[in-house]
């Protein structure tokens, strides 16, 4: 994993975690050194990352990304190519989630912004180890996409309504 990507794996992994996270364990979840890790809280913290250093552990408060909601619908055969859209155009997904009529909000945190990550996604569900969240919905989901800039993510609604994967508001 080159450091860009790898400073983008520690920032969405601090985002999504509720508890601070040492240097070690990030270390150890990345495969580099304590020092690297401190060398790429450093620079996130330079790219505008509130990221609080404590004596537990690294915990980020805001990320400077944009964010936006997406609600869409597509067929199990599609979801790769949802996805890829996304991340080809500088996105990452960060969740995605359905609305349940009895259950209410259920939500699964994905933290995908490499085809690599789809790669391995999409195997896990074809190979029946899950199922898709939108299956409970008969394809209805929604997707938390950020990026660097509002306008990636106008690009990003733009590619998904023109393959017809978002569900016109009514």
């Amino acid at each position: 994993m080159k450091a860009a990507e790898r400073r983008k794996a520690i920032a969405n992994l601090l985002l999504s975690e509720q508890e601070a996270m040492s240097g070690g364990e990030l270390a150890d979840r990345f495969g580099v050194s304590r020092q690297i890790i401190v060398q790429d809280i450093a620079v996130l913290k330079g790219a505008g990352y509130d990221i609080l250093s404590t004596h537990n552990g690294y915990i980020m408060h805001k990320s400077p990304l944009k964010e936006r909601v997406f609600k869409v619908y597509h067929t199990t055969e599609q979801t790769e190519e949802e996805l890829n859209l996304i991340v080809d155009l500088g996105g990452t997904v960060v969740d995605v989630f359905v609305w349940h009529k009895v259950y209410g909000k259920v939500v699964a945190k994905l933290n995908i912004f490499s085809r690599l990550q789809i790669k391995q996604f999409i195997e896990g569900v074809r190979t029946g180890k899950s199922s898709e969240l939108m299956n409970i919905t008969g394809g209805y989901h929604y997707h938390t996409v950020c990026a660097d800039t509002q306008d990636v993510l106008d690009s990003i609604e733009v590619a998904l309504k023109d393959k017809n994967f978002v569900v016109p508001e009514i």
